[in-house]
């Protein structure tokens, strides 16, 4: 929002749009691909594709809605306190839906696993053990082996502080006034996110094809494809935020004091850096 923008003597609300129910139209599309996907049906990966396809179309839309909208001139001081209070709750969401599936991995690690180990289901298993990481009890999971530390998992740790080093130097150029400094550290930002990326894509096909862990492969293998599938969602759909806040800094929409689609997005890159250090720590090393 530039200073201009900052003067609107009103607060603006905006006329009815297409884009919320396109977009979850797309995401739809696209989770149905998936599921399809990961249970071989000749489809899926098609879906898939044209679901994420149509979702960046949407974004790309409605970015430009919003964009147009503030520098048009018709957001205020009052429209920016509001999008700081909306993006704050989002976070807060985000927080409450990670926490659900933290929750769920301790339960199934901390409390299911020890109480079909304890006395009372000696008769039915008597060789199962509580340790986190089996196939099970019943034997209906295919052998696997389970996902260490080293070396993707903490080349990605690597990654993602760097990235929030980064973003915090270019977010300070930008206070600053240094267009350029901010350009480049946040290009950076956004390259050390696409690396990320990459690597967690070569650790799904390392899984699957050398250790024969996959989503079906019981308790385990749900729960570290689900914690780290939707973090890797969030960290693209955060480079994709941050790679629309570089295009606006390149076309100097942002002065010091008006930049809060900058802050915004760094609250949400800085979250998904948090979290992938839980993840690291609960998921690779406990």
């Amino acid at each position: 929002m530039s200073t201009s923008n900052a003067k609107a003597p009103y607060y603006f609300v905006p006329g009815p749009s297409k884009w919320p129910v396109l977009a979850g139209a797309s995401l739809l599309l696209t989770m149905i691909g998936a599921s399809a996907w990961v249970n071989a049906v000749s489809w899926g990966s098609y879906v898939n594709f044209a679901g994420v396809f149509l979702t960046l179309v949407v974004l790309y839309n409605w970015f430009g809605d919003a964009i147009a909208e503030s520098e048009s001139g018709k957001y205020s001081a009052r429209i920016d306190v509001s999008y700081r209070w909306s993006m704050s709750w989002f976070i807060f969401s985000e927080v409450m839906f990670f926490a659900a599936f933290f929750g769920a991995l301790f339960y199934a690690r901390s409390i299911s696993m020890p109480w079909l180990a304890d006395l009372d289901h000696k008769v039915l298993w008597p060789d199962f053990s509580a340790q986190w990481g089996n196939a099970g009890p019943a034997g209906t999971v295919e052998a696997f082996k389970t996902m260490g530390p080293f070396p993707i998992p903490t080349i990605n740790t690597a990654l993602l502080l760097t990235s929030g080093v980064t973003l915090t130097i270019s977010h300070h150029a930008l206070r600053a006034g240094h267009r350029g400094t901010t350009a480049f550290w946040l290009a950076a930002t956004v390259l050390l996110g696409a690396v990320f990326m990459g690597f967690q894509v070569y650790e799904y096909m390392h899984a699957y094809s050398e250790l024969n862990l996959k989503l079906t492969s019981g308790i385990y293998g749900s729960t570290f494809f689900m914690l780290t599938g939707f973090h890797g969602f969030h960290v693209t759909m955060g480079a994709i935020m941050l790679s629309v806040v570089l295009y606006r800094v390149l076309k100097g929409h942002f002065t010091p004091e008006q930049h809060f689609a900058f802050e915004g997005a760094a609250w949400y890159w800085h979250f998904v850096d948090v979290v992938w250090l839980g993840l690291y720590v609960v998921v690779y090393w406990l």
